[in-house]
């Protein structure tokens, strides 16, 4: 396994990911992995067992109590625990067509609950908590109670979820809370179900989980509509974490040390992530933070506590994190401290975040620390493609990880990427008519992106990200807008003040682009508003609109011609809307609703004159 070493980087131990090209005539390319997987466990839960034998007393999970202590468990307290509630599901009548829905957020009893249900080999779905909390129509939770049908329901507060529960109990469903229970549901309490003695019939169900057992429903995001179920086998979870350990050498010679708040109803947080601490032996601290201004100071003071040896974040989160970093010697000196790799997903990296990162490192511990990006989907497990060696700027996504097939299909002016391979999705929960569209003749999944060649002279470089196949579109005069590079040009210009953007244009004579502010970023821009301003009053505000006037000139001057010029933009004055399926419970925006919902928008942005609100372009 390779050693990365260069002059002023801190060293870390990358695996290896060798692959070969074939050409077809058509221009279809196939690229395979040429490295040999390793050995994997028929369940997950199998490396549970593995070390509470091994490192019983070596932490695993630990979260933040109501007193702001730890609350700890190591890998057999874990196990014994795990043990406990996998015989009170065995006891609830549970299966796949009767699987655990956990609503609420990431938890230590969450953890464990997950850990119990896959345990006895039932299946069990986590939900995103805005569909219960911040939805007001319940309508995506329903959609998901309905396809379900589940047997068993996980709350942390019952009065917190009230309203939703109301709206969506299954009648034959049980509710188990870990605190304010419920009286109008058979209902039991977190506290008083972890206390149920196993027996034989906790062995005899974990027996007979194969490779092919469900171990839970992940939903996709919506943002093209309901949330889809992916089934997520054994074979998934397991094969897929061989591959990050394969990738990510160095797991294999220390135990990972986490600090993450990525939530767990998304493949990122709950396979990819929890995946690592759990397959690795590793240590898990629950990270009640967010990458919001406020939500931030909890990362802040949980990385000045516990120094990790692997970081995962989004990319505004290292946005918000850089900030604290140049402020805090203490939350520099511990995060960097013992760190090998920061690894981000599901947008961008700014190369601006991406320097200050770099700089910062040097400057307390003297060394760069290495910086890859994933790429993958809810349907791959996520883990299929990585970069194993140093890179020094944002949007490489790398090679595609042991075990995958890839194939690249021309597709306008892109080449669309399509993947095969033990650790993707077999489909859709009793969605036949979704999973026999996902696939093509040979089997291959259609994730809807494209990648592009780093060098097309050098696989060995990788691949860099190249948008959606489906997003991108003509001009009138025939030309292709590619919206990824767009948006991605937008996003940089503007910041930290815009959160997104959507283009138009399609058989329109120019682009123009619909843009989503950073609310709390621009207030900055005009401190003479009060506190409680309105998004509108913030939006329309003179030194916001100046602002963003001068940045649109800006992106100008960097485009070379029609495909890349953005002509006209308005700036939304309010956020993209849940209930509207505008965005989706991580903060994908869904182009197509914004565009149905803002249809008026869209209209001025091509009417002359121009009404008021609508900002061009100028370049000189």
């Amino acid at each position: 396994m390779p050693m990365i070493a260069e002059p002023g980087l801190r060293p870390v131990r990358m695996g290896d990911t060798r692959v070969s090209m074939s050409k077809k005539d058509n221009g279809t390319i196939y690229i395979r992995s040429t490295e040999t997987p390793d050995d994997y466990p028929r369940a997950i839960t199998d490396k549970l067992d593995h070390w509470a034998q091994q490192t019983p007393d070596h932490l695993f999970l630990a979260d933040r109590d109501k007193t702001g202590g730890w609350q700890k468990r190591s890998f057999l307290e874990t196990r014994n625990e795990v043990r406990s509630l996998a015989q009170y599901l065995i006891e609830q009548d549970l299966s796949e067509d009767r699987p655990v829905l956990i609503l609420s957020g990431n938890s230590l009893e969450h953890g464990l609950l997950a850990l119990a249900s896959m345990y006895a080999g039932i299946p069990y779905a986590p939900v995103s908590p805005a569909y219960s909390l911040v939805s007001s129509d319940f309508a995506k939770l329903r959609h998901i109670c309905d396809l379900l049908n589940p047997g068993l329901i996980f709350v942390d507060d019952g009065a917190k979820y009230a309203k939703a529960l109301a709206a969506v109990m299954p009648k034959d469903a049980r509710l188990l809370v870990l605190e304010n229970p419920l009286s109008q549901y058979d209902c039991d309490v977190f506290k008083d179900v972890r206390q149920t003695t196993p027996t034989d019939a906790v062995d005899a169900a974990n027996g007979k989980i194969t490779e092919d057992t469900i171990a839970k429903f992940l939903f996709t995001s919506g943002s093209t509509g309901m949330p889809k179920a992916v089934i997520n086998t054994q074979r998934m979870l397991c094969f897929n974490q061989m591959m990050l350990r394969h990738a990510l050498a160095f797991l294999q010679d220390e135990p990972p040390v986490m600090v993450d708040w990525l939530p767990w109803n998304h493949t990122a947080g709950g396979n990819h992530n929890f995946g690592i601490a759990l397959y690795n032996g590793g240590s898990f601290y629950i990270d009640q933070g967010k990458p919001t201004p406020d939500g931030i100071h909890e990362t802040v003071r949980n990385l000045c506590e516990v120094s990790p040896n692997i970081y995962f974040n989004v990319p505004k989160g290292y946005e918000a994190l850089v900030h604290h970093l140049r402020e805090n010697k203490t939350l520099r000196e511990m995060f960097f401290a013992k760190l090998k790799l920061m690894q981000y997903a599901g947008a961008g990296l700014s190369q601006y975040v991406w320097d200050n990162l770099e700089k910062i490192a040097e400057d307390t511990v003297g060394e760069k620390i290495v910086i890859v990006t994933g790429y993958g989907s809810t349907e791959t497990a996520p883990f299929a493609f990585t970069t194993t060696w140093a890179v020094d700027q944002a949007g490489s996504v790398g090679l595609p990880a042991v075990g995958l097939d890839i194939k690249l299909v021309p597709n306008a002016e892109k080449l669309e990427v399509r993947l095969k391979g033990p650790s993707i999705t077999p489909g859709y929960w009793k969605q036949p008519d979704k999973t026999s569209e996902s696939f093509d003749d040979e089997g291959y999944y259609l994730i809807g992106d494209a990648l592009k060649f780093v060098d097309p002279d050098n696989i060995e470089r990788g691949f860099l990200f190249d948008g959606r196949v489906c997003e991108d579109f003509k001009l009138s005069t025939g030309t292709w807008v590619h919206v990824a590079a767009i948006r991605t040009a937008i996003a940089q210009t503007f910041a930290p003040y815009v959160r997104d953007a959507v283009l138009t244009g399609l058989n329109e004579g120019y682009v123009g682009a619909l843009i989503f502010a950073d609310f709390t970023a621009c207030k900055k821009l005009c401190p003479d508003l009060p506190a409680n301003a309105s998004e509108r009053d913030i939006a329309t505000h003179p030194a916001v609109q100046a602002h963003f006037q001068k940045c649109l000139n800006e992106l100008a001057t960097k485009s070379t011609g029609s495909s890349n010029f953005v002509a006209r933009a308005i700036l939304l004055e309010s956020s993209p809307e849940l209930d509207a399926h505008e965005v989706t419970d991580k903060g994908s925006i869904n182009q197509r609703a914004v565009l149905t919902k803002r249809a008026d928008k869209v209209a001025e942005l091509y009417t002359d004159p121009s009404p008021a609100g609508v900002m061009i372009a100028k370049k000189g």
